[in-house]
């Protein structure tokens, strides 16, 4: 600040020295100089500040746009991400019905294979009793008839030995006759 200071009182030394009005000057320049390169400073600011301002405003448009492109994009993947949530939960139920209805149609067949089971096992019984019943049946004629065929054999060797005992060719002669008669 000193250093201006003395340029300043040499300045306006020299001035007194030549009988001229002292009129300050800095670094060459007077104030009507310092005014122009003043308002020189000004203009250019603005110029490139306008400009600066523009090219910021544009960065920050650019930037903003692309935000709202990536949010967008974000929306429309979260609309497909719902969409594909709800076509899951869609199948997901519609497999779980299917499960149950496939369920409910196993239960209601393996209830009627049992049924049927016990059907035919009932049936495979009765088929078994008469059966047994028939070879029952068939062992009691064939034992009646082998009886009765025995108990003839017997009764007729017993009536054989009774009539050859007892009986003479004569009285033979006789029963055959009256057997005859009474023919």
């Amino acid at each position: 600040m000193t250093i201006l200071l003395n340029l300043l009182a040499e300045a306006a030394a020299h001035g007194a020295e030549h009988g001229e009005h002292a009129e300050a000057t800095l670094l060459g320049l007077g104030a009507e100089g310092w005014v122009y390169t003043g308002i020189t400073i000004f203009f250019l600011i603005a110029i490139f500040g306008a400009k600066a301002h523009r090219q910021v405003l544009g960065a920050l448009d650019a930037q903003i746009a692309e935000t709202r492109k990536s949010l967008d994009e974000a929306a429309a993947v979260r609309k497909e991400a719902e969409a594909l949530l709800a076509n899951a939960k869609a199948q997901q139920a519609a497999a779980s019905k299917e499960a149950e209805g496939i369920i409910a149609h196993a239960r209601h067949e393996a209830e009627a294979i049992v049924a049927k089971a016990a059907e035919d096992t009932k049936a495979l019984v009765k088929r078994r009793e008469r059966m047994a019943e028939d070879k029952i049946a068939a062992a009691e004629r064939a034992a009646v008839e082998d009886l009765r065929a025995k108990a003839a054999a017997a009764a007729a060797g017993a009536a054989r030995d009774l009539i050859s005992g007892s009986h003479s060719a004569k009285a033979d002669k006789a029963l055959v006759d009256e057997a005859i008669a009474a023919l």
